[in-house]
């Protein structure tokens, strides 16, 4: 069952099952033009993964790590889909397609072999960079951590609909700019889940943003992103540049 978060026409948020035409809540079916589609989850943080495909540290510049290179966003960051994006402008903006992992209980010191007994499921992030900010700071606060910075949606998989090598894409305006299988991971998600958890713990409905394939290229004013991830779905917005 594909797990969807949305108001209903009262403005009660729900959580009901995506069918693709509908969503069914209650034995009540309600269609999708009627209703708000939420984030999928509430995450107390999101913590993201920098450099996982080497294509992509290679396309930065940089060296591909040796230990998964961890960053945070906060929950003011997260934005559900078909919102619209409001963007620092007068910056480079770039979009990055992520495979999301949200968890599903508190945990800590989890071992990489029980690391997908802590998964509620998988979903499609965008992990939105403000590369002049980024490039000019080292802990990247204005250029990871800014409002809509982290588009989630648009529902929860279960993860054994998502294949092992599922293809993770972006298109802008209908363009593909990102393509390759999770399989280019250079850290997978057990591993992730392993580093993480040695140094924080993770809550019910946090999320890990497990990095971004090579292809990134900036966005502007107007732009429709799309983050399609085989067996998850798409993440659709669209970019306003905030005056």
């Amino acid at each position: 069952m594909h797990q969807v978060r949305f108001l209903d026409p009262s403005g009660y948020a729900r959580t009901g099952e995506w069918t693709g035409e509908s969503i069914i809540f209650a034995d009540r079916s309600y269609e999708l033009e009627d209703v708000d589609i939420l984030p999928p989850c509430e995450p107390s943080k999101i913590v993201c993964v920098g450099r996982n495909y080497e294509a992509h540290a290679h396309e930065r510049g940089a060296t591909p790590p040796d230990r998964p290179h961890l960053f945070l966003k906060p929950p003011s960051a997260v934005a559900g889909h078909g919102d619209r994006l409001l963007l620092p402008q007068d910056a480079r903006i770039d979009p990055e397609a992520e495979l999301g992992v949200v968890i599903k209980e508190q945990c800590r010191n989890v071992d990489r072999s029980d690391a997908m007994s802590v998964v509620a499921g998988f979903t499609c992030v965008n992990d939105v960079s403000n590369r002049t900010e980024q490039d000019r700071e080292q802990n990247w606060v204005r250029g990871k951590a800014f409002d809509n910075a982290a588009p989630i949606g648009p529902f929860l998989a279960p993860v054994s609909d998502v294949p092992q090598d599922a293809r993770i894409k972006l298109r802008v305006n209908g363009e593909t700019r990102q393509d390759a299988a999770r399989t280019s991971m250079i850290f997978p998600v057990p591993v992730l889940i392993e580093e993480i958890t040695r140094y924080m713990t993770l809550e019910p409905g946090d999320v890990i943003a497990t990095g971004t394939p090579e292809g990134v290229a900036p966005i502007q004013d107007g732009d429709r992103v799309e983050v399609d991830i085989e067996g998850v779905g798409v993440l659709q917005n669209t970019v306003t540049m905030d005056p």
